[in-house]
């Protein structure tokens, strides 16, 4: 996997620390309020969804002026208008759309998981295949826990998932700061004993 600070000198990097432990301390507070009200929460992810909604619809419209010929062109249109009323309905029913993304999330979730225990299944002979078929069964099961609590659930299901990922986000970015600092520390360290003359 490519470095995704590849390219970054690393001083400038390290220069910046305190912004990185910001942001997570800002998005730690932020999964906190979140977690504090979880169904507030839950029609923010709601309004979240229905503008990648719109923004998707509005893009498919747009691209369906640039396809040539009328059944490519019907196919990009359709899609865009079913965004454009998906999104439109996130935002006049939140609940309702709650109801509808946390039924999909947790079939997604059983799916996910029963795939990734398959999977861990046949790497059998390779070691630490017991983890993947673990974690495959822990991702069916929190989809099937979800799925037996729909739809009454689906009123905080969401904001949950949204505070943990906050919550998440925010002590990685902390860590990650306090972690590019503490290096340059050590960096620093014997560049300072090397100056010193003898």
């Amino acid at each position: 996997m490519a470095d995704v600070f590849e390219g970054t000198p690393t001083s400038s990097l390290q220069s910046k620390w305190i912004w990185f432990v910001g942001l997570g301390v800002v998005l730690l507070v932020c999964g906190l309020i979140a977690l504090g009200n979880l169904m507030l929460a839950t029609v923010v992810s709601v309004y979240y969804v229905g503008m990648l909604m719109l923004f998707g619809g509005v893009i498919y419209l747009v691209h369906a002026f640039q396809v040539r010929g009328w059944d490519h062109a019907l196919f990009w249109v359709l899609s865009g208008l079913l965004y454009l009323l998906a999104g439109i309905c996130a935002f006049i029913n939140p609940i309702l759309t709650s109801v509808a993304l946390t039924l999909f999330l947790s079939l997604t979730l059983v799916i996910a998981g029963v795939f990734r225990t398959w999977v861990g299944m046949r790497m059998k002979p390779t070691k630490g295949w017991r983890w993947i078929v673990a974690s495959g069964v822990i991702t069916a099961l929190a989809g099937f826990v979800i799925a037996l609590g729909w739809p009454v659930n689906s009123l905080w299901i969401l904001g949950l998932f949204l505070a943990a990922d906050l919550i998440i986000q925010g002590w990685t970015m902390i860590a990650f700061g306090i972690g590019i600092r503490s290096g340059a520390v050590e960096n620093d360290a014997p560049a300072s004993l090397s100056d010193r003359s003898f």
